[in-house]
């Protein structure tokens, strides 16, 4: 086994005792009928294990920020050159920016349950640092379209390697982290976004003073250099990118061993092999949880990418400031969502809750946009820009580990983040046309179409908390009855025990 599945069968932190540990393990030998389960970790070992998560953290968590945020960048840029002259230059017209914003996800929609299902296959550390590299270079050249033709060809083959991302760092954060590590990780992958935005503003601003340079406009010298340092980051990924733990140039010998006895734990908890089957991916289509889940983060991701595309624009034709002013402008907004992000990720780990972060951030967001709509003045309107990102970020993060933490075996896990992540992404193609630019500049359909979203979203994680507390309800029944579990194993089964 090379690699580390994270799913255990019930929420199990790490300063528990090893008796809770024998008891689950226990379990898993009941399950897989009567075979010896692997020895539980000693008090020592957990020990030894804290120092390995924590290398963990400084190794491995690094990388895939890294990735999610140049993802971020390079996928954003768009409305930052929006407002640097691509539109005249390019000599775009009525919604032609919206349609250039939209078409970037329909290849991405298509790509993301094949790369779920194959990533691991092919090998991370061969097929990300390709598709990195691909992207790369296709932003670089989006510096030198002469068109509207051109631009839509580049977003639509940038969408298609961007696609191939964001499932592949899912998977792999799985397997090198356990479930019950995830919440402060998934920060990792939507987190990124927001540091990405305040970022992108600030570099923005930046090359703003470039605008001439080269006889180049400052827009195109922004996909340039963007594209090149994507360019660099996907030549360092070959040699920084693990092939398993036991290559691993940060662990040694001990922490190698520790690192497969998480393995040897974490296989028989979930159920996974790592080898994935067509009747894994049934086992998701027939989960309604997995659509549930799916609905609900695909109103997250159109308030998220409606929200870190436009916000640019928003604050330079919507609320009346000047070019300058709104990339700078859009750098405390995305700071302020990335602080709340960690914050509250911390707590829902340590509280061993989804749910009540959801329901409570929520009302945030629905307050942001109804400000929005309102008559009011521009400050006012700024600041409700920050209720916004009070919760959008930490919104869908939290949906996402929801799903992902409560689906086992691997391959079932697998499909249906790929599942979730197909239906988020047709998000993508729907904020793209919300906020066009023909309506500007109140963007009265953009803020009241995500404000509706806010409360599908709500009540989708009622609904899901609801399958869970049902099921676990049933596990409780089968578990004091003896029954025993005759179906493929799965997270339904009575050892499983969902994550809250």
């Amino acid at each position: 086994m090379t690699t580390l599945h994270d799913e255990t069968k019930s929420h199990v932190s790490f300063d528990e005792t090893v008796k809770d540990q024998i008891e689950l393990t226990t379990q898993s030998a009941d399950r897989a009928g009567g075979a010896s389960p692997p020895l539980p970790l000693s008090e020592e070992e957990l020990k030894r294990e804290r120092v390995v998560v924590w290398k963990l953290d400084l190794y491995i968590a690094p990388l895939i920020f890294l990735l999610q945020f140049v993802s971020n960048i390079d996928k954003g840029n768009i409305g930052f050159a929006a407002t640097q002259g691509l539109l005249t230059d390019l000599h775009l017209k009525g919604n032609e920016l919206n349609a250039a914003v939209s078409i970037f996800y329909v290849l991405y929609i298509c790509v993301e349950i094949p790369a779920a299902l194959v990533v691991k296959r092919i090998g991370f550390y061969r097929f990300v640092p390709c598709i990195v590299g691909i992207w790369g270079l296709v932003c670089m050249c989006t510096g030198f379209v002469q068109s509207y033709g051109g631009l839509m060809t580049a977003r639509l083959f940038l969408g298609a390697a961007e696609g191939c991302l964001f499932p592949s760092l899912s998977i792999f954060l799985l397997n090198w982290y356990r479930r019950e590590e995830m919440g402060v990780r998934i920060f990792l992958l939507f987190g990124a976004p927001a540091v990405a935005g305040a970022f992108g503003g600030l570099l923005a601003f930046a090359i703003l003073h470039m605008d001439g340079v080269g006889g180049y406009p400052g827009w195109r010298w922004l996909y340039i250099i963007e594209g090149l340092i994507t360019i660099v980051v996907a030549f360092a990924c070959i040699f920084i990118i693990p092939r398993s733990y036991e290559s691993a140039y940060f662990l040694n010998d001990e922490d190698k061993r520790i690192m497969r006895r998480r393995a040897e734990l974490a296989e028989a908890y979930s159920g996974g092999t790592g080898h994935y089957k067509w009747a894994d991916v049934k086992m998701a289509l027939s989960d309604p949880k997995v659509f549930v889940s799916g609905i609900a983060q695909h109103a997250t991701i159109t308030i998220l990418y409606g929200f870190g595309t436009f916000l640019p624009v928003i604050i330079k034709s919507g609320l009346g400031y000047s070019t300058v002013q709104a990339q700078y402008l859009t750098i405390p907004v995305f700071v302020w969502g990335t602080i709340v992000y960690f914050s509250v990720a911390l707590m829902s780990d340590k509280l061993s809750n989804r749910f009540w972060p959801l329901m409570c951030l929520a009302p945030f967001m629905a307050a942001g946009y109804a400000v929005l709509l309102a008559d009011t003045s521009s400050g006012v309107h700024y600041f409700a820009t920050f209720l916004v990102a009070t919760g959008v970020y930490i919104c869908a993060g939290i949906n996402f580990s929801w799903l992902s933490s409560n689906s086992a075996p691997d391959g079932k896990r697998a499909a249906s983040v790929g599942i979730q992540q197909s239906m988020t992404q047709i998000a993508g193609v729907i904020s793209g046309q919300i906020y066009q630019s023909t309506r500007a500049p109140r963007y009265t359909l953009g803020h009241a179409y995500s404000l509706g979203c806010v409360g599908v979203a709500m009540i989708g994680w009622c609904a899901m908390r609801w399958i869970l507390a049902s099921r676990e309800k049933k596990k409780a029944e089968v578990r004091s009855s003896g029954q025993e579990w005759t179906r493929a194993w799965d997270d339904r089964a009575p050892d499983f025990k969902y994550l809250m």
